[in-house]
């Protein structure tokens, strides 16, 4: 006898229009339902004993039900409880169905409408040109871009090396699941904590030699680069700081093992901060910061003659920006120190020959002026004047020799010359004795 009451077989025949069934095949029918049932629930007990639950849920039945290769039902999975009500068609015979939530028309007519949805558009925008972004709204800014954080974020992240970045407390899932070992962790803390100790040199040394020297850091030239960038933006006052940032990078260029192509354009923004920024270190020492100048400037003509071949950008965009730069009048002489220098570095003799030495004669009213009014930036424009004069020695030919001294140039010669570069530079080249580099001058 089955346990399924026939009177369900009935029930379901006399909906889809069958009228007269038999006993038997209503035995017959309960028996083959009831082994289906027992059939698809073993199912779906197996699904949820797999899935380590004590509770059956509606989607155990459905991969059940595709198990078995029956259509699945439809409409039950909801997260939200059903609700079952109970209805009695007789005595002893309850009905179960689903109550459905019930609509008050008033409130629903008297709502607000919601917004009407704006059309489906398309626009285009240029995301750069010549390899500049232009700054439109549909880019990132460059906040947007340092936000960018190359440190992996997450309770598996490292806390010192999410410290150092300033983002300890931001949780962010990485793209890419980037994990460093233990051993890269430790030498990576233990570097930069060699870099930022004032009172040990010999630490600061060691870590430089191996970072120049060690084939296997791969995985920290991400980490590194962004050190840099991060210690250059918030330590512009402190000289000792800026100066580690550019021995580390300088470190980094001259390990032949790392492949640094894709990190070029993260590298380029610290160095050209200690290159032509306003303001470096105190202002107790006017002249302490012009080693650091000279240092970015060779970092700068590393950076562009080594990876100039992968991005052929590169040298064009250095050259002019480092060329903005000193035509600025209104920027001091310290920042046009450091252009004149990232100009002959990147370009080499063909930029100080197309760039600079056609300028001279304006540029050299600027600094008459400082010189000649006893301002306090004289001496930065001593120092300007010092780096035009050695650029201006690119332009000499090789094997050129210095003149004896007691030698006079002609008064021709030294008309020309105050003609092609002013009333105070003329002078100074011609003081400086070298034949060749004044006929270079006046040739170009």
């Amino acid at each position: 006898m089955s346990v399924w009451n026939p009177d369900n077989i009935r029930d379901v025949a006399e909906s889809v229009g069958i009228v007269s069934l038999g006993d038997e095949v209503l035995s017959a029918l309960s028996s083959d339902v009831e082994f289906r049932l027992s059939q698809v629930l073993e199912e779906a007990f197996r699904f949820m004993r797999h899935s380590k639950r004590t509770t059956l849920s509606t989607q155990d039945i459905t991969h059940a039900l595709r198990v078995l290769d029956v259509e699945p039902l439809y409409g039950y999975e909801s997260t939200r409880p059903l609700r079952f009500g109970e209805a009695s068609i007789g005595p002893g015979q309850p009905l179960f169905y689903v109550e459905d939530e019930e609509v008050d028309f008033e409130k629903l007519i008297n709502a607000p409408l919601p917004k009407v949805p704006k059309e489906i558009s398309f626009t285009a925008h240029w995301l750069a040109v010549e390899g500049v972004q232009p700054s439109i709204p549909q880019n990132p800014t460059s906040a947007d871009s340092r936000n960018q954080e190359l440190l992996p974020k997450g309770p598996g992240a490292n806390s010192t090396l999410a410290a150092i970045s300033g983002n300890d407390a931001v949780t962010v899932k990485p793209l890419v699941k980037h994990i460093l070992s233990k051993e890269l962790q430790l030498y990576f803390e233990k570097i930069c904590s060699a870099l930022l100790d004032e009172t040990n040199d010999e630490y600061s040394v060691a870590a430089l030699a191996s970072l120049r020297s060690d084939p296997g850091l791969h995985q920290l030239v991400p980490y590194f680069v962004q050190f840099i960038s991060e210690k250059v933006t918030h330590n512009l006052k402190s000289l000792f700081v800026l100066k580690q940032m550019m021995q580390l990078t300088s470190a980094m260029l001259d390990n032949e093992s790392l492949y640094v192509d894709p990190y070029v354009a993260a590298i380029v923004p610290p160095v050209l901060t200690c290159l032509v920024s306003p303001r470096l270190g105190s202002s107790s020492n006017r002249l302490e910061h012009y080693p650091l100048r000279s240092l970015a400037a060779s970092l700068l003509g590393l950076i562009a003659s080594k990876y100039a071949k992968s991005s052929h950008t590169l040298k064009p965009r250095l050259a002019r920006t480092c060329l903005k730069h000193f035509l600025d009048p209104n920027k001091p002489f310290a920042v046009h120190y450091g252009a004149i220098l990232g100009l002959q570095t990147v370009g080499g003799r063909e930029a100080v020959r197309v760039l600079i030495v056609p300028n001279l004669k304006e540029y050299g009213k600027l600094l008459q002026e400082a010189i000649e009014g006893n301002t306090p930036a004289k001496p930065d424009a001593e120092m300007a004047i010092g780096a035009i004069l050695g650029v201006l020695e690119k332009l000499e030919e090789v094997g050129s020799t210095r003149l004896t001294n007691g030698y006079s140039v002609n008064d021709r010669e030294n008309t020309k010359l105050v003609e092609k570069v002013g009333e105070l530079l003329g002078p100074r080249i011609m003081a400086m004795g070298r034949p060749h580099l004044v006929q270079a001058v006046l040739e170009e």
